[in-house]
């Protein structure tokens, strides 16, 4: 009788467990129903089932254009039919260069040749398919035949290069080397050819991902001296895509500009390599020795050259057009058809790509068969669900860029959200994205529940925030559990939806912990990932749970979970971020021209060293944010207004819920300007956007910002208005949302 009773008791408490728990955008009553369908959804996710489409997908490589490519988008065309989908494949026409020459010499009495390949590792089955293999290479290098000096420039970033003009070092006419890391890979290239070099070789140096940070393949996770990682140096900061059809969708008939014409192919010819065959390269370099953060992890002293020999860099690629192959499943919204929900991957690798990107994508593929099995038991979610297998994401964002060019139209006005996911690995959720998201995810991270520790992610997320903060920090953070979303840069599908289109984003996925990488190699394998990163899944499940109930609930919604405050909070400190550094620029400036002349009268004559003359900096002028600062004086009072309205838009008539709905997911559209950042209209959005001299890393408000950091004065002042008068329109929005609510 006492069992019993106390099975009663507990089985109440769960029921008013869940029928308290409330969820933004429902109902308490709608609320209970979604969460049962959310518990499921985790009943459903089946780790087996995501080893299972790994093996497959991983069996061969499957680079855009290769035969496995084409076979895996119709095993996964397959799967989805199978699960209920309405599904298609979308075929674009994009650039797609393969090497054909490859060439790296050094020349003299230390002659090297550098061997430029992966050798097999025999506990690794599909290391061996050398000949389906796309060897290392960077997609969009331009074709050249190079012999010059070595000099050595660190990360390649800006910031090195003025290091070197104060050592009064020039690169011009000269072949670089520059390491991994700092920066996105097109960014070194590029700055390279702005200060005159004739050539760029990127190393993978042990420091990073090599012996310096564990045991190396096959014995450990690690990058082994012959690893080397691949990758696109196309000029994506200006825009990404088919760079031969900028802002439209490169279908068979479209019209393609020459490859002449193209400005995202870098100018000097690059190649990256593994750390064992830059050694000889390295140890080549006379000169200065580096300053102690240049440093790597090889026993050498490095040095920042130039050589003594000559480096012969030859190159040469096949400008081919090849065909990409985007998979699109749908199920059909029940109530709001003409709204949707999407959730995208990319399926192409450079080679195997077990981590990248298969990890998510089969996530993303348990996500759809499990919610096809809930729609067979009921489940109708009332806005259409759209997942996308994207091709061609790791040359340039091709697939899901010209399925985006394509079709913008219809996905301005249909989409309501678009949610990312690329690869996966253990230990620690990570997300970022549009900021009016963040308090919807932290109500569902604070709902999965982590698969090695047992508490949900939003508390092991906060102890990690509070491992890592520092001593003083920490008593500031005892009560801020919530996890701040990330701004979003480049490096992965959102590039389109979010900064060119204007769709609410989230992009998400797990890390830290996983014992090595070896990101953009051969090595990325299934045998790799099941022995180094989640080798039953564990993670896996948990991004299906995770992105899950994002869809679903997004999907079903009476109300689109949006939170305006948050965004006007970021956006504060975004903007008290850029005041600061210009006030810093300013300090700085004035301390730097004083040092400058100090150093003229107090350099001693030495016949060994060249030194550089110090160059004046103009003042640094005070800029006008009071346009800026009046806007967010509005945006405030809009944001708050609209969070004490929230609740009563559950009782407007479902007319007027459609329309207030419909302003919520488009807000995001009036964070917008048609004519773009200055020198790159494809990037639309005002305040989040790649940097244009970091690639992957993110520039918010980055028209003033860039500005600034350019020492760009006038463009900047100009931008603090364009983005005022950004804000006023996206406060329209919500003063539109606050009149259908009272």
């Amino acid at each position: 009788m006492n069992k019993n009773l106390l099975c009663l008791a507990l089985c109440m408490f769960l029921v008013l467990s869940i029928s308290a728990q409330k969820i933004m955008g429902f109902t308490e009553a709608a609320a209970q129903k979604q969460i049962a369908w959310e518990k499921l959804l985790d009943e459903n996710i089946q780790a087996s089932n995501q080893d299972q489409y790994m093996q497959f997908l991983t069996s061969h490589p499957h680079h855009v254009g290769s035969p496995q490519d084409e076979k895996n988008a119709k095993y996964m065309a397959d799967l989805f039919k199978k699960w209920g989908y309405q599904t298609s494949i979308e075929s674009y026409y994009v650039l797609f260069p393969t090497p054909k020459l490859r060439k790296l010499e050094l020349l003299g009495d230390n002659y090297f040749n550098a061997s430029l390949m992966e050798p097999v590792v025999k506990e690794d089955k599909t290391s061996g398919q050398l000949d389906e293999q796309l060897p290392p290479y960077n997609a969009y290098s331009a074709d050249g035949d190079v012999t010059a000096e070595l000099v050595f420039v660190n990360r390649g970033v800006p910031a090195d290069y003025e290091e070197l003009d104060r050592r009064g070092i020039s690169v011009k006419g000269k072949i670089v080397i520059a390491k991994y890391g700092g920066s996105w890979r097109g960014i070194k290239p590029k700055v390279a050819a702005e200060h005159g070099a004739i050539g760029c070789i990127i190393y993978s140096d042990p420091a990073d991902d090599g012996y310096a940070r564990g045991d190396t393949y096959p014995k450990g996770g690690f990058r082994p001296k012959e690893g080397a990682q691949r990758g696109s140096v196309m000029d994506m900061p200006i825009y990404p895509g088919d760079p031969l059809t900028p802002n439209i969708g490169a279908t068979k008939d479209a019209k393609r500009l020459k490859i002449a014409e193209v400005k995202t192919i870098m100018k000097i010819p690059v190649i990256p390599i593994s750390w064992g065959d830059a050694l000889p390269f390295l140890k080549s370099l006379q000169g200065e020795v580096v300053p102690p953060s240049w440093r790597g992890g090889l026993p050498i002293t490095y040095h920042i050259g130039p050589s003594n020999e000559k480096v012969h860099l030859q190159l040469a690629f096949n400008w081919d057009i090849k065909k990409i192959n985007d998979v699109i499943a749908k199920i059909p919204g029940s109530v709001w058809p003409d709204e949707w929900v999407i959730a995208g991957n990319h399926h192409d690798a450079w080679v195997n790509g077990a981590q990248d990107p298969i990890s998510g994508m089969v996530a993303e593929l348990e996500d759809a068969r499990a919610i096809g099995e809930l729609v067979k038991k009921g489940f109708a979610p009332k806005r259409t669900i759209v997942f996308c297998a994207w091709d061609g994401e790791e040359p340039a964002l091709l697939g899901s860029t010209e399925w985006a060019e394509d079709h913008q139209k219809e996905i301005q006005q249909k989409a309501v959200a678009y949610i990312n996911t690329d690869d996966n690995g253990r230990g620690y959720i990570n997300a970022g994205g549009s900021h009016t998201f963040e308090p919807f995810f932290n109500e569902i991270i604070e709902q999965v529940i982590d698969p090695e520790t047992g508490v949900s992610l939003k508390e092991r997320k906060y102890a990690q925030k509070l491992v890592n903060a520092k001593s003083t920090d920490r008593s500031k953070l005892m009560n801020e559990k919530d996890m701040k979303l990330d701004a979003l840069g480049a490096g992965s599908d959102w590039g389109s939806f979010l900064q060119h289109l204007g769709i609410p984003t989230l992009q998400l996925g797990f890390g830290g912990e996983e014992k090595g990488t070896q990101y953009h190699s051969t090595y990325d394998s299934y045998d790799f990932f099941t022995r180094f990163i989640d080798p039953h899944f564990f993670y896996g499940v948990a991004l299906s749970q995770t992105t899950g109930r994002v869809i679903m609930r997004l999907a079903n919604a009476e109300l689109m979970p949006i939170d305006f405050t948050s965004f006007y909070t970021t956006l504060c400190s975004y903007i008290d971020q850029i005041k600061k550094m210009l006030s810093d620029t300013r300090r700085e400036t004035a301390d730097l021209t004083e040092m400058q002349k100090e150093k003229l009268f107090s350099l001693v004559e030495d016949p060994d060293v060249v030194y550089a003359a110090p160059k004046e900096e103009k003042p640094v002028p005070f800029l006008n944010f009071s346009s800026l600062d009046n806007a967010m004086v509005s945006l405030k009072k809009a944001s708050e207004t609209f969070k004490n309205l929230y609740k009563k838009g559950f009782l407007l008539s479902a007319d007027k819920k459609k329309k207030l709905n419909e302003i919520l997911y488009k807000a995001e559209q009036s964070l917008l300007q048609q004519k773009g950042l200055p020198n790159r209209e494809w990037y639309r959005h005002q305040i989040y956007a790649p940097g244009f001299y970091t690639g992957y890393g993110v520039k918010t408000i980055p028209g003033v910002r860039e500005s600034i950091e350019q020492r760009k004065w006038n463009e900047a002042q100009t931008n603090i208005v364009i983005v005022a008068n950004t804000i006023q329109n996206y406060t329209a929005q919500i003063l539109a949302a606050n009149k259908l609510l009272e």
